[in-house]
């Protein structure tokens, strides 16, 4: 089935919204229009509030040519990865960065440009592992496993359904690990991820076997094959610019979803 670029976004967005990590305080209201498929001018002043998300849309669609950032291409690109991605240009992804951080990370502005210098494109996992402070913050012992579990949680991740029970399925994911000098992707393990709220989600006829995405504690959506692809190559990608010597000083100010 074929879903808008403004339910795509709240499949992804309402996760981290519903734990008051990002976006608007109204999370019940996204999670309604999920629930309901309903796209309206409501929903996109919706998503224009989340901070974090909001200007990587609007800098893939500017640079592509495609003149709304809710375009489902434009959506898919950040969360997920597609070829919009490597279009979008090291100048505009620059510029951006500066438009956005310069003022607000100071000193620390260097190191954000690094990554971007490195490959660093805007998908959603450059924002976790490239601007996001928790990466450097793996080396502190007493942060570490808050450290961790941010990362992993935040990132957009891939799984396995391998059954459902209500208004949750157990999916088989690969969390990621750290060994003290990288950080990677571990070995499957199963864990639990909501998928509705009292019988209603976002998701019709989730199946056992389903390969699916999912953010914090939820399934986002099913993946086809190409799609899961392009999520571990992303990911891939800024992983291995956040182990290959690019700074990370905790930039806190940059604490946006």
């Amino acid at each position: 089935m074929i879903v808008d670029g403004a339910q795509l976004f709240v499949r992804y967005a309402y996760p981290p919204n519903a734990r008051g990590s990002c976006g608007p305080p109204d999370s019940d209201a996204l999670l309604h229009y999920g629930q309901s498929g309903v796209t309206d001018q409501g929903l996109r002043q919706l998503a224009k509030g989340f901070a974090g998300a909001w200007p990587y849309l609007e800098l893939i669609a500017g640079s592509t040519g495609i003149a709304d950032p809710l375009d489902a291409r434009v959506v898919e690109a950040y969360w997920v990865g597609n070829s919009l991605l490597d279009s979008v240009g090291i100048t505009n992804i620059g510029n951006s960065m500066e438009d956005r951080f310069r003022a607000r990370t100071g000193l620390q502005f260097p190191h954000l440009v690094e990554g971007v210098l490195a490959g660093g494109v805007p998908h959603h996992s450059f924002h976790v592992f490239e601007i996001y402070p928790w990466l450097g913050l793996l080396r502190d012992e007493r942060r570490y496993a808050t450290a961790l579990n941010v990362l992993d949680r935040c990132r957009i991740r891939w799984g396995e359904v391998l059954a459902i029970t209500g208004d949750e399925a157990v999916v088989s994911s690969r969390p990621l690990v750290w060994d003290g000098l990288a950080l990677g992707v571990g070995e499957p393990v199963v864990e639990s991820a909501k998928f509705a709220v009292n019988g209603s989600g976002f998701i019709a006829g989730l199946s056992v076997g389903d390969t699916v995405s999912l953010h914090w504690d939820w399934v986002c959506d099913r993946l086809a094959p190409h799609q899961l692809q392009q999520l571990k190559h992303f990911t891939a990608r800024h992983l291995k610019i956040a182990n290959t010597g690019v700074e990370h000083r905790g930039a806190a100010i940059a604490l946006e979803h």
